[in-house]
């Protein structure tokens, strides 16, 4: 397999503790070029995951005007997804960006579109579907054994899990809280699951109540309040072309007795992820029905039987569609839409009404 060579726009959290540990595991792939604001974050990237003559930039587009750089993975704050993306597009490069896709519904549609009037592949960091339970399920959905989903709930609750590092509780660079945050991984998941990206409607509640909460329990420590810039939690009613109804529950800090889980319900039967299991309930023979299912973790679509993480499988797999000429996993249209919902939960919540979609 021939070699990928990749630069790194971006140098934080995500990048150390997901991307680079992963794309470095893959003897195929040369990290060649780090971009950060910081430039001892760079510097300390490259020794860790460079080549020899590993280059360090504090301006990423010195790094785009490498021409040997096919790849480039964006992992920056969410409010320069879009920027970096497109211009990585404009100069040749394909494009993984850390999720979210963008802030804007306007901003992620520039980048699918720089997509297409470039021909580079872009991907989002959305590795839940990397996951063996979702691959599983993906397949049975597919196969017609729940039937015809109609009501879904994407969730992602935490009861006290507010990250106090980096630029998590800045309105201005991250666009929002848990929805933006962790609420746009299980929305993807499941429209994912469903298949359905033609949302009609949008119905959003936005809170701020636990936020200011001084010397507050939580998992990494008390916040500071008046650092505290966006919601604590938030909620979306969506429905879709079809008649299918999608509710999204997230948080931060939310007054729950334990974390929820995704579930979809069809015709057939139903699915949930409760405690992190995937069970399927339904009728047989006049009588109901709950079975777990012990997935294999190593059982996914591709590379079956390889030990991999989920963030592994999904780097993997990216790297193999380049390789390959392949569509990824996660196709830019469908982000698109992800951050399309997202933002309507947001403007329905700051005015009051309901966001419909424009049918095109």
């Amino acid at each position: 397999m021939r070699t990928v060579k990749v630069g790194i726009i971006g140098c934080g959290m995500i990048a150390g503790g997901k991307h680079m540990p992963c794309l470095s595991k893959l003897d195929h792939v040369q990290m060649v070029a780090f971009c950060d604001l910081k430039p001892e974050r760079a510097e300390e990237a490259a020794q860790k995951y460079g080549t020899p003559d590993a280059k360090v930039f504090t301006n990423y587009k010195d790094l785009l005007a490498i021409e040997d750089i096919e790849v480039v993975h964006v992992l920056t704050p969410n409010s320069s997804h879009a920027s970096i993306s497109i211009d990585a597009l404009e100069c040749g490069k394909h494009v993984m960006c850390e999720k979210p896709m963008a802030v804007t519904g306007a901003e992620a549609k520039a980048m699918y579109e720089a997509h297409l009037r470039t021909g580079k592949k872009l991907t989002v960091g959305y590795q839940n579907r990397s996951n063996a339970r979702s691959q599983l399920l993906k397949k049975m959905i597919t196969n017609g054994e729940l039937g015809d989903i109609y009501f879904a709930k994407a969730v992602a609750t935490r009861r006290r899990g507010v990250p106090t590092w980096g630029v998590f509780l800045d309105k201005e660079k991250q666009g929002g809280g848990p929805m933006i945050d962790i609420g746009t991984h299980s929305l993807d998941l499941i429209l994912w699951l469903m298949d359905n990206y033609e949302p009609v409607s949008v119905v959003g509640s936005v809170f701020h109540k636990l936020k200011y909460t001084e010397n507050a329990a939580n998992e990494w420590g008390s916040w500071d309040p008046n650092e505290f810039e966006v919601e604590d939690s938030a909620f979306g009613y969506v429905k879709f072309k079809n008649g299918a109804t999608v509710i999204i529950e997230t948080s931060w800090a939310l007054n729950i007795a334990e974390d929820g889980g995704n579930l979809l319900c069809g015709t057939k039967g139903g699915a949930d992820f409760a405690k992190n299991e995937l069970r399927i309930n339904g009728e047989r023979d006049g009588s109901l029905f709950l079975n777990k299912i012990d997935v294999n973790p190593n059982a996914r679509e591709r590379f079956s039987g390889e030990a991999m993480t989920d963030f592994e499988y999904e780097a993997k797999q990216w790297i193999d569609s380049i390789v390959n000429d392949t569509e990824p996993l996660v196709k830019p249209r469908e982000a698109m839409v992800v951050s399309q919902i997202l933002e309507a939960v947001y403007i329905s919540a700051e005015t009051g009404k309901t966001v419909y979609f424009d049918e095109e």
